[in-house]
């Protein structure tokens, strides 16, 4: 027994001495890059999936687990694997080229983007329209900062909140099949369901009566 922890031990401080090697270190940061990514991306998907399912999916509460462990493992492993080729394909270009430029985030995420987020699938869009609503703040802010739009005299968030509202209630309204599913699951609850009641039952204790009064 004595001599298995020693092994073990020896094992540890071996391996812990090739994680400082700086010469692995990108090759490190990929692997971690990897960990990272399915971690965070369980994180993020579970407890969405959970309230989701949970509010809008009808079936048995296995098939609803089901549902919630599927959803949480594709986001997990995309991110992984999004995370591992971005960073693998990052080093690779700077090694190749000696040094790291701005383009080759670009380049890297692009072909990464292109093969782990390419499938229009439920999961893939709901993380692509995450990311576009923050880009467009990012570029907006950005374009301040370099001069190429002027500094606005007064905060233009409010403007923005009036315009996202009324362009997706005039969506929902009248083209919804325009929205993204579970937008127009949350947008049904919202603002439809709340117009049907037929007694105190379903109208502050439960949304829908499950009787057949």
């Amino acid at each position: 027994m004595a001599g298995a922890g020693d092994s073990f031990r020896a094992l540890l401080r071996a391996a812990n001495a090739l994680l400082q090697q700086r010469r692995y270190h990108a090759a490190l940061a990929v692997i971690k890059g990897f960990r990272n990514g399915a971690v965070y991306g369980a994180k993020i998907r579970a407890p969405h999936a959970l309230v989701m399912t949970f509010l809008f999916k009808s079936g048995s509460l296995r098939e609803k687990l089901k549902s919630i462990a599927q959803a949480t493992y594709a986001h997990s492993r995309n991110l992984a694997y999004f995370v591992f080729t971005y960073k693998g394909l990052l080093a690779a270009q700077s090694r190749l080229q000696g040094k790291k430029i701005p383009f080759h985030s670009f380049l890297a995420a692009c072909i990464g983007g292109w093969l782990v987020f390419g499938d229009n699938n439920p999961i893939n869009s709901q993380i692509i329209m995450y990311l576009l609503s923050r880009i467009l703040f990012g570029l907006s802010r950005l374009a301040v900062e370099k001069g190429y739009i002027p500094q606005p005299r007064q905060d233009p968030f409010p403007l923005v909140a009036a315009l996202v509202w009324g362009t997706v209630l005039w969506l929902f309204e009248y083209h919804r099949q325009t929205l993204q599913p579970s937008l127009q699951a949350s947008m049904t609850y919202l603002y439809e369901d709340s117009e049907v009641w037929h007694d105190l039952s379903d109208f502050l204790v439960y949304n829908k009566r499950t009787d057949s009064k």
